[in-house]
C-alpha cells in the first residue's frame, strides 16, 4: 500500500509545482485587469472652476450624476482655471465666456479622460454648446494619448528580465551586475528615446532618457535585491509586482482618474505607473509634476539596493561563522555570491522518479543506478543525493526494495553522487550528463566494521569510478 502512495505523492507535488506558478498568473490577472479596466469611472477628479462659472452650482450638477466623482475647487478666473490643467493641479478647467462656456482638458492625460471630461460637463452646461479646448495635445501619432505606456512597458518588463538573466552570471559580483544594470538601462533609455522621437511617437526631449534609465534600473535592481530572499518564488513575485499590478494601475490605459480603489492607491507607488507620469510631465507638461514619480522611482532603486546590501550582510556573517575568528574578513573575500535558482529559465526542475518501466508520456531518466551492499544485495532506503559542480544539492532520493533510484531534470554537464545508508561507509561517484542519455552510478556500500584497510581504498577508488 505504502510502495503505491509513494508514486501518487509524488505525482501530486510534480503536478502542484508545475500549475501554482500559472494559477498565480491567472488569479492576479482576474483580479487585477478585469475589476481595474473593465468600467472606467471617474473617481475624485479635480476640476478648477472659474468664479464666473458658478462652481457651487457646477459642484452640485457633477455630485447629482457622479456621486464621489469630481472634487471641484474654486479659481478666480478662466486664465487660472486653465493655467491648474497645465499646471497639473487639476485635470480639468472650467469657465464661462461671456455667454459660452468653456472646458479646459489635456488629452495628454489620456483621451478616455478627456472623453469623460466632456461628457460630463455637457450635462452642466444646460443647452449652451461646450467649447473644449485641449491645452495639452498630443503628437500626431500619438491619438490616444496612451504611447508613453507602450514605451514605459518596453523599458519595465525587460528590466524584470534582465534581473534573472543576471543570476545565471555568476561570474558577477553584486558591484558588477549593479553596474550592469546601470549600463543596460542607460542603453535602453537611449535607443527607446531614438525610436519614439523618430518615427514622431513621442516629441523630443532627451529628459526622457532619464526617466527610461530610472524606470529600468529601479525594475532590475529590485527585483535583483529580492532574489536571494524569494528565491523560487521570484517570477511569481517579480511578474506579479511589475506586470500583473503594473500595467492595469499605470495609468496609461485607463487614466488613474478613472481607476477604483484600491488601484488608485498603487498607482501612486507602482514604478511603471510613475514613469507614465513623469514622461507625461516631461512631454506635454513642461515639466510639471515630474519631481514626485522621479523621487518614488529613486526610492525603489534604494530599495533593490538596500536588499542587495542585507543579502551580503547575512553572507558575510555565514562567512564568518564558517571561518571561526569572528572576523570573516578573508572568508567574504573567498566566498562567492551562491546562485539564486529562477524556474521560470531554468527548466526542468532536478526531481527524483520513481523506478518503473516508463509509459509514453513519463518523464525519462537521466541518472540511474543501484547501492548494494558488500555481499552484492541490494540496499533498501540508501539516501542518493546529486550535487552540481560548486557542491550545491540539486536533488535527493532513496533506493527502493531493489536498491534501486533514478533522477531527471539534471543540467548538462558533470555531476556528482554521493549514496549513504546507517551503520555504512558513504561512496561518491561523479558523472557526466548528456541530453538524451541516461548516465548510470552504481554503489557497492560496506560496513564500517569492515577492515580499515579495504574501506579505506574502496574510497578513493570509488571517486575515481
Amino acid at each position: 500500500m505504502e510502495s503505491g502512495a509513494r508514486p501518487r505523492r509524488a505525482a501530486a507535488r510534480a503536478l502542484a509545482e508545475a500549475v501554482w506558478f500559472p494559477a498565480v498568473l491567472f488569479l492576479g490577472i482576474l483580479f487585477f485587469f478585469a475589476p481595474a479596466l473593465h468600467a472606467p469611472e471617474p473617481h475624485h477628479v479635480t476640476v478648477a472652476v472659474a468664479d464666473g462659472a458658478g462652481p457651487a452650482r457646477v459642484e452640485k450638477a457633477l455630485a447629482g450624476r457622479y456621486s464621489g466623482g469630481f472634487d471641484v475647487t474654486r479659481v478666480p478666473t478662466a486664465r487660472q482655471a486653465r493655467q491648474a490643467v497645465l499646471d497639473r493641479d487639476a485635470f480639468a478647467g472650467y469657465a464661462v465666456d461671456g455667454t459660452r462656456p468653456v472646458l479646459y482638458v489635456a488629452k495628454a492625460n489620456g483621451a478616455s479622460l478627456e472623453q469623460t471630461l466632456t461628457t460630463a460637463f455637457g450635462t452642466v452646461t444646460g443647452s449652451a454648446p461646450l467649447a473644449v479646448q485641449d491645452v495639452a495635445p498630443t503628437t500626431d501619432e500619438d491619438r490616444l494619448g496612451s504611447t508613453v505606456l507602450y514605451f514605459a512597458i518596453a523599458w519595465n518588463i525587460p528590466a524584470y528580465i534582465l534581473a534573472t538573466t543576471l543570476l545565471r552570471a555568476v561570474a558577477l559580483d553584486r558591484r558588477r551586475k549593479l553596474l550592469a544594470i546601470a549600463v543596460v538601462a542607460a542603453v535602453f533609455g537611449a535607443v527607446g528615446y531614438g525610436v519614439g522621437a523618430g518615427l514622431g511617437y513621442l516629441p523630443a526631449d532627451p529628459a526622457v532618457t532619464g526617466v527610461a534609465f530610472l524606470l529600468t534600473a529601479a525594475v532590475a535592481t529590485t527585483a535583483s535585491g529580492l532574489a536571494p530572499f524569494a528565491r523560487r518564488f521570484l517570477p511569481a513575485i517579480g511578474m506579479t509586482l511589475f506586470i500583473v499590478m503594473s500595467i492595469p494601475t499605470s495609468g496609461g490605459a485607463v487614466p488613474a482618474p478613472l481607476l477604483p480603489e484600491p488601484y488608485r492607491a498603487l498607482h501612486a507607488v507602482m514604478p511603471l505607473a510613475n514613469a507614465v507620469d513623469a514622461l507625461r510631465g516631461i512631454l506635454y507638461f513642461g515639466g510639471a509634476g515630474v519631481l514626485r514619480p522621479v523621487l518614488v522611482l529613486c526610492a525603489w532603486i534604494a530599495g533593490g539596493t538596500a536588499l542587495l546590501g542585507l543579502d551580503f550582510l547575512r553572507h558575510r556573517r555565514a562567512a564568518a561563522a564558517a571561518d571561526g575568528d569572528g572576523d570573516g574578513g578573508a572568508a567574504t573575500a573567498a566566498v562567492a555570491e551562491p546562485p539564486v535558482d529562477d524556474p521560470a529559465l531554468e527548466t526542468p526542475v532536478p526531481t527524483a522518479l520513481p523506478v518503473h518501466r516508463h509509459h509514453f508520456g513519463d518523464p525519462d531518466p537521466v541518472l540511474t543506478g543501484v547501492v548494494r551492499d558488500a555481499g552484492q544485495d541490494p540496499v533498501r532506503g540508501a539516501a542518493v543525493v546529486v550535487l552540481d559542480g560548486g557542491g550545491r544539492q540539486l536533488v535527493s532520493t532513496v533506493t527502493d526494495a531493489q536498491g534501486r533510484y533514478a533522477v531527471t531534470g539534471l543540467p548538462e554537464g558533470h555531476v556528482g553522487v554521493v549514496a549513504s545508508a546507517p551503520g555504512r561507509h558513504p561512496v561518491a561517484r561523479r558523472r557526466q550528463v548528456r541530453p538524451g542519455e541516461t548516465a548510470e552510478a552504481d554503489f557497492t556500500l560496506r560496513g564500517r566494521a569492515a577492515d580499515p584497510a579495504k574501506a579505506g581504498a574502496e574510497a578513493p577508488a570509488a571517486q575515481a569510478g
